[in-house]
């Protein structure tokens, strides 16, 4: 407090006081967040405090709509496609079976390659095209449906159980509001009294099909949560369905899609060679035009020609202003782009001419660790271990699997090294320094560690049966290949 408070405390104590409180609110004005401060330049940010159901309940059908829109005709997001379905399924994220009987493993591994042929609904595809669809289908509509159909004994199938996919407009959004037994529906999917899922209300025909066979395709019904799979990234807490990965970008995407034409149009004007005669068309000057063998006068330039004017008229050249910048502006814009889908700059593009091996192998090791979150906190609780335990009980409940726990260890594609040779010598260091197991390490490279070394064991003993010896072999060779003493290689 100065002098002047002092002063004033005197004389006004109440003066004194409200001068403090105003004082100290300024100072806390001074530290609060400079993001929630109104003024010139935040005067046009309008924001809400809505759920994020509310949010996307409004929006949904639109952002989905136009973001296919995209991937229809934008190479760019056509591109941010693909690239995401190849990294995050790739091949396809497959499991092994784990139980105490190594015989039962084998059976239900077995079984699960006949039944991950034959559980495409619609005939088309195995279980890895099912999850390159699904994953296609999350990026582009922003969740898919997966429901689990079970079949008649009689149909022929490996196990009577088959997998139809779904695009998100088959569950009805107008379906909000109260539901029996003290439960809700948000958006189409119905919820208990205790907050868990208990039904999603489905259209039996897609609402944009060409050909509506019946009037009934219009009507939604209630299909148990237990046969639906519902798969998004769930952004928010209490988020029900899930939004287009595009949403950050669909403007910018489309913004600079015009762009790009718009200089494309250009870039084609500046290539016509357009010139211009100028001057008087008195009668003196017309008598002397210069025509053809059939009397047209002549408007164009061909190879060596040469040509002589009629007096007064005088030939100027079309130059278009040209407009600099364009390459460095796309590639910003497309910077940006990429960071919104959750992409490098060289995925989307393709263009690797500004990166070598150290910048290219840091930015996709960032891009990877986003893919395997998703691939284990996204696809494998949500699809895989799901479709494996339905699996499991169907094949009992058949009897073409004995009544046990089998449980399911999923692995999934391994990414290309930008060096093989850099990160095999990294990974064998690892494995003798002691900071990675030899299962680590095949792991890492999408392989399962049990039968791969099975593998080995079988391929050692074959090779010493039939008296054969590879300098790939380390009990036969040394690390350059050449033969061990026969004291050592013993």
């Amino acid at each position: 407090m100065n002098l002047l408070d002092r002063a004033i405390g005197l004389v006004a104590p109440g003066a004194a006081l409200r001068r403090a409180q105003a004082r100290a609110a300024i100072a806390m004005l001074a530290r609060s967040y400079e993001g929630a401060r109104i003024g010139r330049r935040t005067e046009g940010w309008v924001v809400a405090g809505t759920s994020a159901n509310a949010e996307i309940g409004t929006a949904i059908a639109r952002l989905r709509d136009r973001t296919r829109d995209l991937v229809r005709n934008n190479p760019y997001a056509a591109k941010a496609v693909q690239a995401v379905v190849s990294n995050l399924v790739g091949t396809g994220i497959m499991p092994r079976a784990r139980a105490v009987d190594a015989a039962l493993c084998d059976q239900a591994d077995r079984l699960w390659a006949r039944f991950a042929e034959a559980c495409d609904a619609d005939g088309l595809t195995d279980f890895s095209g099912l999850q390159a669809l699904i994953v296609r289908t999350l990026v582009e509509s922003g969740e898919c449906l997966v429901r689990i159909r079970e079949r008649r004994v009689e149909d022929s199938l490996p196990v009577p159980l088959q997998l139809q996919l779904l695009e998100p407009d088959h569950l009805d959004a107008s379906k909000t509001g109260d539901a029996p037994g003290g439960g809700f529906v948000i958006q189409g999917v119905e919820f208990d009294a205790l907050g868990r899922r208990r039904a999603y209300w489905l259209y039996p025909v897609h609402p944009g099909e060409v050909a509506m066979f019946r009037r009934a395709s219009l009507v939604s019904q209630p299909v148990p949560a237990a046969s639906v799979l519902h798969l998004f990234d769930r952004l928010r807490p209490g988020q029900v369905r899930g939004v287009p990965w595009f949403a950050p970008v669909i403007l910018k995407l489309r913004d600079l899609d015009e762009y790009d034409d718009a200089e494309l149009v250009r870039k084609k004007i500046e290539a016509c060679f357009a010139a211009f005669v100028t001057g008087s068309d008195d009668e003196e000057t017309l008598g002397r035009a210069t025509s053809d063998a059939d009397g047209r006068r002549i408007e164009s330039f061909e190879p060596g020609m040469i040509e002589y004017l009629a007096p007064g008229k005088d030939v100027k050249f079309a130059t278009p202003s040209h407009a600099g910048g364009y390459g460095e502006y796309m590639r910003v814009q497309l910077h940006a782009i990429a960071a919104g889908v959750g992409l490098t700059y060289e995925l989307l593009t393709g263009d690797l001419s500004q990166v070598n091996y150290s910048s290219i192998r840091a930015g996709l090791i960032e891009f990877r660790r986003r893919m395997e979150a998703l691939q284990w906190q996204l696809l494998v609780p949500g699809l895989c271990r799901p479709v494996w335990q339905r699996f499991i009980a169907t094949s009992q409940a058949i009897g073409a699997l004995p009544d046990e726990i089998i449980d399911a260890e999923w692995t999934a594609p391994r990414f290309e090294a930008v060096d093989p040779l850099k990160d095999i010598q990294a990974d064998i260091l690892a494995v003798r320094a002691g900071l990675m197991t030899l299962k680590e390490a095949v792991a890492r490279q999408g392989y399962d560690p049990a039968h791969v070394l099975a593998e080995i064991a079988a391929t050692n003993a074959e090779l010493d049966t039939l008296g054969l010896v590879l300098d790939t072999d380390p009990r036969k060779a040394t690390k350059t290949g050449a033969p061990k003493p026969i004291e050592e290689a013993e």
